[in-house]
């Protein structure tokens, strides 16, 4: 499945190989028929934080009673999946199994959720930056992964451009899945700068999982400060 030297085959551009959950064969992550066991999620979620709302709610940018009273630094946030059962594992072994396969099909998943929840379209999508220390242990940035197979919605006018040297992270730090939710945001205080202008543009960031939001408030506030018009969040999988 992966080459040395770094160069890794990506399944999903049509080489063979086993369905990652029932391991019959096919082409890409998944065959049809477990992909037919898990349809596109289509759930009410908060428009700030992508946490899910109760069955039922009116459609609409509706916000979750914490976002209503403590806006978040971003416009939107859209969330394809719950990081639960498959997509956890499938989302793991992106993240660290590198299983590149995986990204085509959890981008399309996330560039569905953008066209169900109406987003509004951007100039710019930066993925989520590693800091060197990690980027050379692990040998790619999964959340830049995900955004350069993502597909505008249909009909879209304005023309996004990707660049993954906009936002850096340029402090190595903690692991945020290891520490408790409350030392998240201070763990990553002052960890990102923007080095290229975004003075009066609509970004968009784009990350694998969002559990606290730490990391996305904290890049949010990094853009805003460097003159960004519009800061929005789309990550593959949101924490229950």
């Amino acid at each position: 499945m992966v080459a040395t030297h770094g160069a890794r085959i990506d399944r999903s551009e049509g080489w063979p190989g086993q369905c990652t959950l029932c391991r019959r064969w096919c082409r890409g992550a998944l065959c049809e028929d477990c992909e037919a066991l898990f349809p596109p999620d289509a759930a009410p979620r908060c428009a700030l934080c992508a946490l899910r709302l109760p069955p039922g709610a009116a459609s609409g940018r509706l916000r979750c009673g914490h976002c209503a009273a403590r806006p978040p630094p971003l416009s939107h946030c859209v969330a394809a999946l719950d990081y639960a059962f498959p997509w956890d594992q499938l989302l793991l072994a992106l993240k660290f199994g590198e299983r590149l396969e995986l990204a085509s099909l959890l981008a399309g998943r996330l560039s569905l959720a953008l066209a169900h929840a109406q987003a509004v379209p951007v100039d710019l999508i930066v993925p989520v930056p590693l800091s060197a220390e990690r980027l050379r242990e692990r040998g790619y940035n999964q959340a830049h992964e995900l955004a350069r197979r993502m597909h505008p919605p249909a009909g879209q006018q304005r023309q996004s451009r990707l660049c993954a040297h906009t936002l850096l992270r340029v402090r190595h730090t903690d692991q945020q899945a290891r520490l408790p939710l409350d030392e998240r945001h201070g763990n990553l205080r002052g960890a990102f700068a923007v080095v290229k202008p975004v003075q009066g543009l609509r970004v968009a960031i784009v990350d694998d999982v969002m559990t606290s939001g730490a990391t996305l408030h904290e890049a949010a506030l990094a853009l805003r400060r460097a003159g960004a018009a519009d800061v929005q969040a789309w990550v593959a999988a949101r924490t229950p």
